[in-house]
């Protein structure tokens, strides 16, 4: 079964990548002169501005002139430098924005508090830019400060950068994680994403579980369903993989005849084979399936796995007309005697004899076909024709042929002596 792609790590990480703001000035420590906060607040109100490439040269320019300062220069310092994070940001240009806040945070003096606020956006921007074990590693660290304070988003972000360095059984564990959250919730994308992580990481039943709630979205794709329905059955739940199929089937991403070949196989497999046979006749009627010997054929072994008597030896019949081999004469033979078909037995017995050599058990059958409608001559001929073919049983059935012939006689000479 193939594994599903994961999901680039933009995808998640487009939401919220960086906040635009400004740290409350007011809050920081130390205290700003008055011209450097308005040096600062000009530059940020330029971020929406049509000259980001222009905001980050000026403000990577004012950070160097404050390059061995006092504590009020180094904190002014790191603010210029988030702008300029900012600002490669908008230019897309995400390598040059990690940079430029692995600096900011690096500055003696920095509260903890912008620290790990400028540590969280570097290593969002670390995997966005696709260095995935540096982002892994930064985030990581985040995560270990207050993953309490932490959102879901963050640990399924860790989850999945973890598995685009395939390591599976820790990615695994940052699912669990999220999952667990408070009023945790996950989305198709999520789903697919911890389906993958547990099926790579070995834990199969989760991978199922995860998928079973993908499955209630309103569009999935084939592969998903295929995905599924194989996890369950490597589960051994070959019904549950019959029923994953079938509603794959109902909602159209399952289509065409090797999807309804594998429904049908699913069905017969999995305990279901009158919905197997339903499906088979149908495609047959409709067109879907070309009519010919081997789907007959499957439709009878369907029709008999079912029990079905009159459906089964209707559709054996068919195919022992169309196909005239004395395999499938006897096959049928075979199912109407044990279903005390007796005439049918005896009819289809007979016909498989005559397309190809007779065995022991077919005499015998025909004769205790014939001997439980009352014929006993017929039975006497099968029995003694079973007896010269090698049949051990045969000489018990004429011996007690025999027996009753010996009663009824017996019986008669009785009835007539009384007279």
């Amino acid at each position: 079964m193939m594994h599903a792609r994961l999901p680039k790590p933009a995808v998640v990480l487009l939401a919220g990548l960086l906040s635009l703001t400004l740290p409350g000035l007011a809050c920081a420590a130390p205290a700003l002169r008055p011209d450097m906060v308005q040096s600062l607040e000009r530059m940020q109100s330029r971020l929406d501005g049509g000259d980001p490439a222009a905001l980050a040269d000026d403000a990577r320019a004012a950070a160097a002139r404050l390059e061995g300062g006092n504590a009020a220069d180094r904190w002014a310092r790191a603010l210029f430098l988030q702008i300029a994070a900012n600002a490669e940001r908008r230019r897309d240009n995400p390598v040059a924005a990690a940079e430029l806040l692995a600096q900011a945070r690096s500055l003696d003096g920095i509260e903890r508090e912008y620290r790990r606020r400028w540590l969280h956006q570097e290593a969002r921007l670390r995997l966005s830019a696709d260095q995935t074990a540096r982002g892994v590693e930064l985030l990581g660290q985040w995560l270990e400060q207050d993953e309490a304070a932490a959102d879901d988003g963050n640990r399924w972000l860790m989850a999945q950068g973890l598995a685009q360095l395939e390591r599976w059984e820790a990615a695994a564990e940052w699912v669990d994680r999220a999952r667990r959250g408070a009023g945790a919730t996950a989305d198709g994308r999520r789903l697919e994403l911890a389906a993958s992580i547990y099926q790579r990481a070995g834990r199969e039943r989760e991978a199922l579980t995860s998928l079973d709630a993908l499955l209630g979205a309103a569009e999935v794709t084939a592969d998903t369903w295929r995905r599924a329905a194989g996890l369950a059955q490597r589960l051994d739940h070959p019904g549950r993989a019959a029923a994953i199929w079938e509603a794959g089937w109902r909602r159209g991403a399952l289509q065409g005849e090797a999807a309804l070949h594998q429904l049908i196989q699913l069905h017969r497999a999995g305990g279901t084979p009158a919905r197997a046979a339903e499906h088979l006749e149908r495609a047959l009627a409709n067109g879907q399936l070309e009519d010919n010997l081997a789907n007959r054929r499957l439709l009878a072994q369907a029709w008999s796995a079912a029990r079905d008597r009159d459906a089964a030896l209707e559709a054996w019949h068919a195919v022992s007309e169309r196909s005239q081999k004395g395999e499938d004469w006897r096959q049928l033979g075979e199912l109407a005697y044990a279903w005390g078909r007796w005439e049918l037995a005896i009819e289809a017995l007979r016909r498989a004899r005559r397309a190809g050599e007779a065995t022991p058990r077919d005499w015998l059958l025909e004769g205790v076909s014939a001997l439980e409608q009352g014929d006993r001559e017929v039975a006497r001929a099968a029995f003694e024709a079973a007896r010269q073919a090698g049949a051990e049983q045969a000489e018990a059935w004429l011996d007690s042929l025999q027996s009753r012939a010996a009663g009824v006689g017996a019986e008669s000479a009785k009835k007539a002596r009384s007279g």
